[in-house]
């Protein structure tokens, strides 16, 4: 069978790689893929993600058998839609599903609605309301301001005081910051309490949770510095206990499911779960409809059920019917970026890559490409991802930091204590 994953990062690459282990996949396509990628799928660099129908067309007319959409804009812009009209059945949800990401306002809406446990909120679509709003008393800081729309996993800003948050109003809806993702925005609370990500295969009725992961989403240590897409992440999360799991599972999971039913839109695929734990019990911080990068690369390790057999099973509606299971040990992932990331960088750098890894360990390519004389090349802030599988986290910290090591290029720039607070939660 031919396999088509949409998509170019590190997050594609650790499907790609655990898609490869089904022996009756013959070629991976990815599109457009990146350099490292290169080593075990078939690049297509000149049809982007976001290109619907050069993607379908593609499809058609390469035997494709299975497709994957991994980023949310393709999804958001209806791609699972359109290659099921084009009868290539495929891994991701539909357009009208994809909105629980796409738009915050519609997914904090549903938690209303529904009563998912989530922070109070206010929406406003005229940014002189919300700045009379965060004006008036009552209002307290810090506070969440979020453009509605998708924005590269940046449009979240947490003023620490009003001048902060007037400020952040009018990057989002006046300056446009991130476009339309801006026209309106959500005002919420500020929550306290450790974040879990906890991904979930889903065939709309059935749910079959991935293991908990704990992201770090700062540019700089101690979580300080700017939101970034995520420098680092390890599985599982110490705070994820299996009590806590079984009140997300019966207070957030399964009514979020049967909300999407109930609006219409049953949700097929990865749906990621950002929770808060706070002291009043889980809160749903976000919802994203795919995938979580850089959290795949440390759960999708440690899966031994079949991925390609799982997501047929989301396709076809029978996931209720597969175990699906997952080894014992942990997993952490460091995210080595170029300099200035999150925000201005050069590009172009030449990699240097070690020769030869421990079996544990794994580099996911996220942002390099391949020059025409074959030398691979910084393409993107996040560049490698570099995971080890272990039987502790510690151990697994220590081989993935040794093996960042032995990674170079100009300016390469990593956080030094991702996992310090999973361990001292572990250790005590």
């Amino acid at each position: 069978m031919n396999l088509l994953v949409v998509g170019g990062g590190g997050r594609e690459h650790a499907i790609i790689k655990k898609l490869r282990e089904n022996p009756t996949v013959d070629t991976i396509y990815a599109l457009p893929g990146n350099g490292g990628i290169a080593a075990d799928a078939v690049c297509v660099p000149e049809i982007g993600a976001r290109e619907i129908d050069k993607i379908v067309d593609f499809a058609t007319s390469h035997d494709v058998g299975f497709a994957v959409v991994a980023p949310d804009d393709p999804l958001a812009l209806g791609c699972v839609d359109r290659l099921h009209q084009a009868g290539i059945p495929c891994f991701g949800p539909n357009a009208k599903a994809a909105r629980i990401e796409a738009s915050k306002v519609f997914a904090k809406n549903l938690m209303k609605k529904y009563g998912i446990p989530t922070a109070d909120y206010r929406v406003f679509d005229d940014p002189a309301r919300a700045l009379d709003y965060l004006r008036g008393d009552g209002v307290s800081f810090p506070i969440v301001v979020k453009a509605d729309g998708l924005a590269l996993g940046k449009g979240v800003l947490i003023p620490q005081t009003l001048a902060e948050a007037e400020e952040a109003v009018r990057t989002i809806m006046e300056d446009r910051a991130f476009g339309d993702s801006g026209k309106e925005i959500v005002v919420e609370e500020f929550l306290t309490g450790p974040e879990v990500s906890v991904l979930a295969f889903t065939d709309g009725a059935a749910i079959r949770p991935m293991v908990s992961s704990m992201d770090h989403k700062r540019s700089g240590d101690g979580d300080t510095g700017l939101n970034t897409g995520g420098m680092g992440t390890v599985a599982p999360n110490p705070y994820y206990t299996p009590e806590i799991a079984a009140e997300c599972m019966e207070t957030i999971f399964l009514p979020t499911l049967a909300a999407m039913r109930s609006e219409g839109c049953p949700f097929k695929g990865c749906l990621y779960f950002g929770l808060m734990l706070t002291p009043r019990g889980p809160r749903v911080i976000e919802y994203n409809c795919r995938f979580g990068d850089p959290e795949t690369q440390v759960v999708l390790p440690l899966l031994k059920t079949d991925l390609l057999t799982v997501m047929r099973a989301v396709e076809d509606g029978t996931l209720g019917d597969l175990d699906v299971e997952w080894s014992g040990g942990a997993a952490a992932c460091v995210i080595l970026a170029s300099g200035g990331y999150p925000e201005r960088y050069e590009k172009g750098k030449v990699m240097t890559l070690p020769r030869v890894l421990p079996e544990n360990v794994t580099l996911y390519h996220a942002g390099d490409r391949l020059t025409g004389e074959g030398e691979l090349v910084t393409s993107g802030g996040r560049v490698l991802g570099v995971t080890a599988a272990a039987p502790t986290l510690r151990e697994a910290l220590r081989d993935a930091y040794a093996a960042a090591g032995t990674v170079e290029f100009e300016g390469r720039y990593l956080r030094t204590d991702i996992g310090k607070r999973a361990l001292a939660a572990l250790e005590g």
